[in-house]
Formats: structure tokens, sequence, C-alpha cells
């Protein structure tokens, strides 16, 4: 480590001390970028996310770089700043994974989780592929890049360089935010639920009054078409919760959700 720290000072021409912090912070941001909201989809080709991840490095490293690092070369403080990229990386793909739990949920209630499933790098309904791809369209037209910039800057305040955080409050940090998850998957789905509960109580009551009616096959076209209306109304509603409490996640990581 320490020949390969003299080579590239050699040949950048930089101080040691510098080119050791910007490779710390692009561990960390570099594996961040893998999992990261509309920069880290599985749509988005590999040689890119290596230019975005140099791109944050270069906007993260010199907010890092007024911090006073104590962390030597070597290998152990790469490998925790991956960890905790992932780690960062993976509390911001909680909210991407409530769309597509909302939208499974809402697919599902309302018999159209099978139509065109395939219709993505991973397989999921249409309902959390519209979904997803707006979310992701609403949180890039209002600055997502800035947003995730000052939450990669910020991260250092949460986990400073090079050091492993108490594993019993990343448990209770970590389990806190796949709750509100799903708190927040549950409530975008909520709309649906309620209306395909109420839909098949009325089936139900329609088909013991008039045995001899196919109300299945009245009734399953209706429940598709009020589905796809109720999507309509629900979805700017819905998309506007999310990008509440995404935005509020990012301003405030550690803010325990009622």
């Amino acid at each position: 480590m320490n020949d390969l720290m003299a080579q590239l000072t050699e040949a950048s021409g930089l101080a040691s001390g510098v080119i050791w912090q910007a490779l710390l912070v692009f561990m960390r941001v570099g594996s961040a970028m893998s999992l990261l909201p509309a920069f880290g989809e599985r749509s988005v080709p590999q040689r890119v996310r290596l230019v975005l991840a140099l791109a944050f490095t270069m906007v993260v490293l010199p907010a890092v770089a007024l911090q006073e690092v104590r962390v030597g070369p070597g290998l152990i403080p790469l490998l925790i700043e991956v960890v905790l990229g992932l780690l960062i990386g993976m509390s911001l793909r909680l909210f991407i994974l409530a769309l597509q739990t909302a939208g499974a949920i809402a697919a599902q209630a309302t018999t159209l989780s099978q139509m065109f499933g395939d219709a993505g790098p991973e397989p999921q309904p249409a309902l959390s592929n519209l979904l997803v791809i707006a979310a992701l369209a609403l949180a890039a037209a209002a600055g997502l890049h800035v947003r995730l910039a000052q939450f990669l800057i910020l991260s250092y305040q949460m986990f400073p360089l090079g050091r492993l955080p108490d594993a019993a409050d990343v448990a209770t940090w970590g389990v806190g935010e796949i709750s509100r998850g799903c708190a927040l998957a549950f409530s975008l789905a909520a709309p649906f639920t309620i209306a395909a509960l109420l839909y098949n109580i009325t089936l139900g009551v329609i088909n013991r009054a008039m045995p001899s009616l196919m109300v299945s096959f009245i009734g399953a076209p209706a429940l598709t078409l009020g589905g796809l209306a109720l999507m309509a109304l629900a979805a700017p509603l819905g998309l506007s919760f999310w990008m509440t409490a995404f935005q509020s996640f990012i301003e405030n990581p550690v803010a325990i959700t009622p």
C-alpha cells in the first residue's frame, strides 16, 4: 500500500495525504453509487457509474479535506469505507424498495400484477415500474444530484473516516429505516387495498343476491379499470408524500420517525 501511494504521489504531483483522502472518499462514494436512487439503477452502465462516482468524489473531497484525518494507509480503512458506503446506499435504496413494494401490493389488489411484469431490468408489476420511474423523475427534477452530494458530505459527521460505528447503533438505525420503508410502502398502497376490499365485498353481496350472475366476468374488468383510474388520482398525492419523506431523510437521516 505504501508503494502504491508513493507511485500515485509521484505521478500526480500531489501530497500523499491528499491522495489517501481522495482514495478513502472514492471508496465510500463508489460503493454507495451502486445503490443510490437513479444513479445506481441496473439500467445505468457500469462505466457511467464509474464516471459519476469520480464526479461525486471530486465534489465531496474538498469538504472532507477540511477535516482532520488520522487514518493511515492500509487495507482495513478502505474496507471500512466500502462497508459504510454500502450502508449509506442501502438506506436510500429502501425508498425505492418502498415504491416497488407499494406497486406490487396495489397491482395484486387490482389484478394488474401480471401485466408487463418483465418490462424492465428488474421483473416487477407495471404499477411498480410506473411509481419508480415517476419518483426518480420527480427527484431528479428537484435536484437529486445536489441532495445526494449534500447527504454524502453529511455522512462523514455520522460515520467518520476509517471508523466502524457501533454495531448496536447500526442495528437500531437499520431496523428503524426498514420500519420506515415498510410503513411508507403500506401507506402508498392503502387506497388500493381499501378500494379493492370494498369492491370485493360488494361483489360478494351481489353474488349472494343473484347467484346466477357471473360476477367475476363483470367484476374483474371493472376492478382493473377502477385500479387504473385510482392510480391516476392517487399517484400524484402518493409521490408528493414519498418525496417529502425522501427529502426529510436526506436532511436528517438519524431522525426517529413517530
